[in-house]
This record gives structure tokens, sequence and C-alpha cells, in this order.
């Protein structure tokens, strides 16, 4: 092998659908949505692992090898740090799932000999990664090469108290606490009217041309957004028909792209709203109603609305 050749992911660009699912699970920041496409920004970030390739649903990414910048651990854990404890934790992890011990000694060296660059317990960072099971992914990575099964990549859901903490896996799966506003609790005394206008409202029960649909204003919303936003049936559902779906769990996604066309083409909706969460993967919503858009026939204004994972409206805009 020569000096410049070494493994690296490579993204098929005409299965790439841009989801996003990736993003999060290269820790080392080397990927991003650009163009509507998952893009490899960096060959030094890439560690070539693989990490994000068992989080693919339509199998685009893939490990070859071929001349490429060498990984560089410096580089990376220089822009880790900046990241906070979580990050670097996850990504130290990371390479002790896959055996990569020369570069976790490399990352835990350079931040022992630049503590001022950072203001977290490095002690903490190095009693967490020593006691993390790691070592089993390499095994793993060979045996996917052989038999070309992708699914052997797929990481363990993120473990409470381990290296899964606060940053290893999806962020719209991280444990995250937070008190309710004070007062809240005293605050609700009565039951609040709901806006709902029909049953069902899961995007796979949804019949596209039940008469609830024809000539409405459409409000698609991931299914946490209810949850988060406490004046959702007062302030965004009334006068609306409701559409739930969840772009990371929910299954079949063609089958929501192709109810969308008929909802626009035959119950001629009006406008469709998308209501969605800050996490990388709701992303995913929007995108199936850009492409239920482009496909349609006929023309509806869409309305964007990210809400955070608190509540909070961060961003309403027409897409």
């Amino acid at each position: 092998m020569g000096k410049n050749m070494r493994e690296i992911i490579k993204i098929d660009e005409s299965l790439c659908n841009g989801c996003g699912l990736c993003i999060p699970n290269c820790h080392e920041g080397a990927l991003r949505i650009i163009d509507k496409k998952a893009r490899l920004i960096s060959d030094l970030m890439c560690d070539g692992l693989g990490a994000c390739i068992g989080h693919c649903p339509k199998g685009a990414i893939e490990i070859e090898t071929r001349e490429a910048a060498p990984y560089d651990e410096i580089l990376v854990i220089k822009d880790m740090v900046n990241k906070g404890k979580n990050t670097v934790i996850a990504h130290l992890c990371h390479l002790k799932d896959y055996n990569e011990m020369e570069f976790v000694r490399q990352g835990v060296q350079w931040m022992s000999q630049n503590q001022d660059a950072f203001d977290f317990d490095l002690q903490e960072i190095k009693q967490i990664v020593h006691n993390h099971q790691g070592g089993t992914k390499k095994t793993e990575k060979v045996e996917e090469k052989t038999t070309n099964m992708k699914s052997s990549l797929i990481m363990e859901p993120a473990q409470a108290g381990g290296c899964g903490t606060g940053g290893s896996g999806c962020p719209g799966s991280q444990n995250v606490a937070f008190d309710a506003p004070a007062g809240m609790a005293q605050h609700i005394t009565s039951a609040t009217p709901s806006a709902l206008r029909q049953w069902p409202v899961q995007m796979h029960l949804l019949n596209p041309n039940a008469p609830f649909l024809k000539n409405a204003d459409l409000l698609i919303a991931a299914d946490c957004v209810a949850f988060s936003v406490g004046n959702f049936h007062s302030d965004f559902l009334p006068g609306k028909a409701l559409a739930i779906a969840c772009p990371k769990l929910d299954s079949q996604q063609q089958t929501y792209i192709d109810k969308l066309i008929m909802m626009i083409n035959e119950a001629r909706i009006n406008t469709i709203t998308v209501m969605l969460m800050e996490v990388p993967c709701c992303g995913g919503l929007l995108r199936l109603v850009q492409e239920a858009c482009l496909e349609a026939s006929r023309k509806v204004p869409v309305k964007v609305i990210t809400v955070s994972i608190q509540g909070k409206i961060l961003d309403e805009s027409w897409a």
C-alpha cells in the first residue's frame, strides 16, 4: 500500500437522499449535507472506520481504499475540544471501538499537553474512555468487507453513563433534562380544548382522499413537536388538517411521498406547513415534502417552522 493510500468512505450520490442520519454519527465532523447530498468535506478528518455506514438507510456509503491525505488525530482532537467534553468522549470511545489505540493515545497526549485549550476535566475523560468496553468494531469491519453485509456496522444504542451519553448517537436521542417554567403546574388548572379536526393523524393511516383534506391547509408535524410546543393546539393547529410522522423511525417513507403527491394533485390541498424539531434527523421530514412537491403537478406554498427541544420557535419561513 502506497504511503498516501488508505481506507476512506465513498458516497454514492445517486443513492444518497440527503436525510442527514450519517452526520451526527461521524464524530470527526468529516461529513456535511451540501446541496441535499452527504459530502465528505475533509480527507484529514475522515478516520475511515465507517461508523456512518450503518446509519445510512439507502446504503449510499461504503469504504474504499484510495489516495487520500493521511488521517491526522492531532488535527481532529484540536477541533473536538472546541465542541465540548461529550464530543471528545464520543470521539475517543469511537476510536477505541475500532481498536485504534494509537490514535486514542495521541489524542489524550495532546490534551495532556494543552489543558489550557479546554475547560473540562481531562481525568474524567480518561476514566470514562478507560472503562469503555471497546475493540469490537475492528472485527466487524473486516467481516463487512468480506461479506458485504453493512448491517454489521450498526452502532449500539447509547448506554446511560457510558461513552454514548451526550454525543455518540444522533443528537435527537440524547438524554436531556430541563425544568418546566416556574408555576406551570399551578397554571394548568383546566382542560385545554383540542383543535384537532380529524382522525386518524399518523401519515401511514391517512387516506389522501379523505374529505377533511379537500382544499385544506395541511400541517405536517414531526411526532415530538406537539409534546414540545405548549401552545401547539391554540397557535398552530386551528383550521388545519394534521399529519404526523417521524423521519427517523418510520418505515416505508416512499408511501409518505406518494400520499403527499395525491394530497397536492387530487385533494388539492391549499398550503403545507412543516413543523420539525431542531435535531438533524428531523430534517428528513422537510425532504419528504420537498420531494413530493417536485413530483406533483400542482404547486403549493410550503412554510417551515423549526422547534427547539424545549418548545421554542427557532425559525419560521416559507420554503
